[in-house]
């Protein structure tokens, strides 16, 4: 039976208040390319993290039982398993948590696209979307904000999520474990969902098969 949660009142969290808050902190410098807010690498990875979450589930499972097969160097290699890859979060807030804390939770997600780096420098993530729940469908999931995160490998993916499957201490991102640290006491539920991207429909027109038609 799913847990039964008490209604909340969601009108003090907007998009609207969200995003434009990011892009205030956007305009003045804080999500510039090539800024980061601190060096990922001051994080301290002496210590691994500690999984508080196990992986339930037989895919959850199977993919932590490889990674003890393989050793987490080989885990989280960019070459591991090459492809599009496709992380999909979400996030249910708490009751206590303020309008500010979440665009801050915005701000610091979407700034792991530059901050998460292997330690030769090295990107770990191709591009991060994201935005506030909004559909009307009655089997909607009561989660309030999502972010779907594109990888190019499933290594990549390995390397950025970390815990609970690799705790290795310089096998995983110190800037998504930090940030991790810091979203755990705003929220209430979390749920993952990553694939590789196997198949694609479009139908959007290449500009330039346009212009031949």
């Amino acid at each position: 039976m799913m847990p039964c949660f008490p209604r909340r009142d969601h009108t003090a969290f907007t998009l609207r208040s969200v995003l434009s808050m990011a892009a205030v902190l956007g305009a003045a410098g804080a999500l510039a390319p090539g800024h980061a807010l601190a060096d990922p690498w001051a994080v301290p990875i002496a210590a691994s993290p500690t999984p508080t979450d196990q992986p339930t589930g037989p895919v959850a499972r199977s993919v932590q039982t490889l990674a003890a097969q393989v050793g987490p160097a080989a885990f989280t290699a960019p070459t591991w398993h090459p492809g599009l890859l496709r992380h999909v979060v979400l996030f249910r807030f708490r009751d206590t948590t303020t309008t500010d804390q979440k665009a801050e939770v915005v701000r610091r997600y979407l700034r792991l696209v530059q901050d998460s780096r292997r330690p030769d420098g090295h990107a770990v993530v191709q591009s991060i979307d994201g935005g506030r729940q909004n559909s009307g469908e009655a089997s909607a999931a009561p989660y309030d904000l999502g972010f779907v995160v594109t990888f190019a490998s499933e290594g990549d993916r390995n390397y950025f999520v970390g815990a609970p499957v690799v705790t290795a201490p310089g096998f995983f991102d110190p800037a998504h474990q930090a940030f991790k640290d810091y979203v755990a006491p705003l929220v209430d539920g979390v749920s993952v969902f990553d694939f590789d991207v196997a198949e694609t429909a479009s139908s959007v027109v290449p500009r330039a098969a346009a212009r031949h038609r």
